[in-house]
């Protein structure tokens, strides 16, 4: 794991967005396990032989997991936006998301690099 990026983590302020960054974090090394990460335009970014596979962000209310190379994928209706190619998945407090799902999803559309 990058120090960078788990000072990124540790550097978040609200301490459930903490949580979930590091749990998402987690989504994609169960996902990718030769996963490389880095900070990048001030966020984790998370590549597969130089790839972009997965970005998290957070704002104000949220935790943004945006999952790239995504035009293939079987998404839930109303749970992702974007466009086909990039997907995003926005959280809030408190909210729950299905951690299998996601790294499927993670796995899958990774799998082409």
């Amino acid at each position: 794991m990058n120090q960078e990026v788990t000072d990124f983590i540790n550097a978040i302020k609200e301490p459930w967005q903490r949580e979930l960054t590091s749990n998402l974090r987690e989504v994609v090394y169960q996902a990718i396990p030769e996963v490389q990460e880095r900070i990048q335009y001030k966020k984790p970014h998370f590549l597969k032989n130089g790839k972009y596979a997965a970005v998290i962000s957070t704002s104000k209310d949220a935790v943004s997991f945006t999952i790239f190379n995504a035009a293939d994928l079987d998404l839930p209706e109303d749970v992702f936006d974007g466009p086909a190619e990039r997907k995003t998945l926005k959280l809030r407090q408190g909210q729950a998301y299905d951690h299998e799902l996601l790294k499927g999803l993670v796995n899958k559309a990774s799998s082409a690099f």
